[in-house]
């Protein structure tokens, strides 16, 4: 093998061995491209809009942690049923609690985690640490979360908050693969103390807000004025949920519709601001976020997206159709996964994974871009760390250099020929 590829190789070995840190500099143009010319040769242009139709989006490499007031609490996610997390967790906590005077939430099954009752070190934050339950309103109780373990850990932070904002998530990786969690945790006084400080760069990954109602009306007409009661409704955050809502549930990955235990293919009408697209006809639909797009979207051949992509991703599991490929939609349409009456069974719908249950004949997925991201605080930048990620973790695009051609030298060509002319002499 090649010194490059050794040294690849080496880089890669550990999911979370990073590469140097880039140095700061401040970008010259946003991420997003400049905002495209509204003139189309001499004559033609875009009709004008009035000033309440225009949308202000702000770069994402300019988008920076700041505190109001300093924080004071913050929530500690710990990878359940591994051992190995609780010295971390003990350490951290201690030092949390000592030296930055932070009030500490943890999940109440810690509490009762009998390991971490054992542990020696226990007794330093024994009585010290508050827990919560998980229908709490936690927005107004959290200044920041602490993960400690792998994706699934930060993926369960997020189901904490389904009905407000979510407070910054730092998350160091103790886990498996960590795509998601930047941070080493024998950084951890530091990077830390960089939050606190604030000025911390953060990825806003969206999130899906799902609705799983047990009847269907397609109307397209009405879609707008709904839209318009909805960011009428949305100022006063109580807004009512529909009549013939059955669960509802805010997912960072995606949400997965497929045949579930039925020997028969799915059949799914999918539906895009109130227009039929397609009949969805196979295992399944996934419908999922830029993060999700290198989860389980990924090993169905759907594309991978940067988190900072507005945009929805529609990828069918094992269609029975060739040409039927996955699609990026905007960020802003509604869709909507129907079983239609004359399916030959039921389906199944799962939320991140979790909530999994039935969808009956008729019944539907409402799917929307949530106005609640999650603030994922960067290690680097939001464009370095996507990219460690995927090199790091998947091994994207890793593989030995090819060779150049050799060729012999002019000199070793000249001493050849002089061989050959003695000998034939």
């Amino acid at each position: 093998m090649m010194a490059r590829s050794e040294s690849v190789s080496e880089g890669t070995s550990s999911c979370k061995s990073r590469l140097p840190p880039c140095p700061d500099k401040t970008r010259t143009r946003s991420i997003y491209a400049q905002p495209p010319s509204t003139s189309f040769g001499p004559k033609a242009c875009l009709k004008k809009v009035p000033q309440s139709q225009i949308m202000q989006v702000t770069d994402p490499s300019s988008q920076r942690l700041q505190w109001k007031t300093s924080p004071l609490t913050v929530l500690i996610i710990k990878k359940i049923m591994d051992v190995t997390v609780l010295p971390p967790f003990i350490e951290m906590a201690t030092w949390l609690i000592q030296e930055k005077n932070l009030v500490i939430y943890v999940q109440a099954n810690v509490l009762e985690d009998q390991d971490l009752l054992d542990h020696i070190g226990y007794d330093v934050i024994k009585g010290k640490l508050k827990t919560f339950k998980e229908c709490d309103e936690l927005s107004d109780k959290i200044d920041f979360i602490i993960c400690l373990g792998g994706d699934g850990t930060l993926l369960y932070a997020s189901s904490l908050f389904q009905e407000g904002s979510i407070p910054p998530v730092m998350a160091f990786n103790l886990g498996s693969l960590g795509f998601l969690t930047p941070f080493d945790f024998q950084e951890f006084k530091e990077s830390i103390e960089s939050l606190l400080q604030g000025q911390v760069a953060v990825t806003l990954r969206s999130r899906l807000k799902c609705l799983v109602l047990d009847s269907f009306e397609s109307n397209t007409n009405g879609l707008h004025q709904e839209r318009k009661l909805e960011a009428t409704k949305e100022k006063d955050k109580k807004k009512a949920d529909p009549n013939n809502m059955r669960f509802k549930c805010q997912v960072l990955n995606e949400a997965v519709i497929d045949r579930g235990p039925s020997p028969y293919l799915s059949n799914l009408d999918l539906y895009l601001d109130g227009r039929i697209v397609t009949t969805v006809q196979g295992d399944g639909l996934i419908i999922s976020t830029p993060t999700g797009s290198t989860a389980y979207a990924a090993a169905a051949g759907a594309t991978m997206l940067h988190p900072n992509v507005p945009a929805i991703l529609v990828t069918p599991i094992c269609p029975h159709t060739l040409s039927f490929r996955p699609i990026v939609v905007p960020a802003g349409v509604e869709l909507k996964v129907v079983v239609p009456e004359d399916a030959r069974h039921t389906a199944w719908v799962a939320l991140d994974g979790k909530n999994r249950q039935e969808l009956q004949k008729g019944w539907c997925v409402r799917i929307t871009t949530s106005v609640f991201p999650v603030a994922s605080v960067c290690r680097t930048d939001q464009v370095t760390d996507w990219f460690d990620s995927l090199v790091e973790c998947m091994h994207w695009n890793t593989r030995q250099r090819q060779k150049d051609f050799k060729k012999r030298s002019l000199k070793s060509n000249t001493s050849t020929s002089s061989v050959t002319s003695s000998e034939t002499e």
